[in-house]
């Protein structure tokens, strides 16, 4: 009976180490997506843009074997307590990479549209903004690979920094357009690249918040005051 439970356990652990790198590398494809978009935009490249937006359907598909392989952990084990919160955090961090890819492939979308005219000099400033998103995300899946609290409670944080460069963006885009009207089309384009840009940091801040969940068995998602101190 024992060597049957023990058996169990393992195959409990073994499935639940690669439901985790599952989507360890769901959240991989959503940054390199993020970061394919804003190469593609910076080369004016349709053609490989249009690649992007197709690629979108490996994450999703990737979501559905992540729900599929977390109904098995459920047969196979009734969890409780921390493994509950195992599959709980998998199932809302495969959601949050989902719309990630789709807040990439929206600006690989519109850097199709923004091709149809001249370049316009602000679009450079997406760069740093999608550059803090990708490693956000990159940072908060080698903390949630680890189960390391301070490492997401540190992405978290960040989220703010993001922020700050988006709004600032966001008002020069506005300047921009007030001066020349022949910019406000493309600069409508650039602002909502921009705000997916925003959008993907506030998913990162979600799975940072689920690694800390994880952790402490704490909900953090509207405690503005754990910004990255002692959990």
């Amino acid at each position: 009976m024992g060597t049957t439970h023990e058996h169990i356990v393992k195959r409990y652990d073994e499935e639940l180490t690669r439901l985790t790198e599952e989507i360890v590398r769901m959240g991989e494809m959503a940054a390199s997506q993020l970061t394919g978009a804003m190469d593609v935009l910076d080369r004016r490249d349709s053609r490989a843009a249009e690649r992007i937006v197709g690629n979108d359907i490996e994450i999703d598909r990737l979501e559905g074997e992540v729900s599929h392989d977390v109904v098995r952990l459920l047969a196979l084990r009734q969890p409780m307590a921390r493994d509950l919160r195992e599959i709980l955090a998998a199932l809302r961090i495969a959601s949050d990479i989902e719309r990630i890819g789709d807040y990439a492939s929206n600006a690989a979308k519109r850097s199709i549209a923004l091709n149809e005219f001249p370049v316009v000099a602000q679009s450079r400033g997406l760069s740093a903004i999608a550059g803090l998103a990708a490693q956000m995300l990159r940072d908060v899946l080698a903390a949630y690979r680890t189960r390391d609290a301070q490492a997401a409670l540190a992405v978290r944080a960040r989220d703010a920094e993001l922020d700050a460069q988006y709004t600032s963006l966001f008002r020069e885009l506005l300047t921009y357009m007030a001066e020349d009207p022949r910019s406000i089309s493309p600069s409508i384009h650039l602002m909502f690249i921009a705000k997916n840009i925003e959008r993907i940091g506030d998913h990162a801040t979600n799975i940072a918040e689920e690694v800390v969940y994880l952790h402490e068995g704490e909900d953090i998602r509207h405690d503005p005051k754990i910004k990255g101190g002692a959990v």
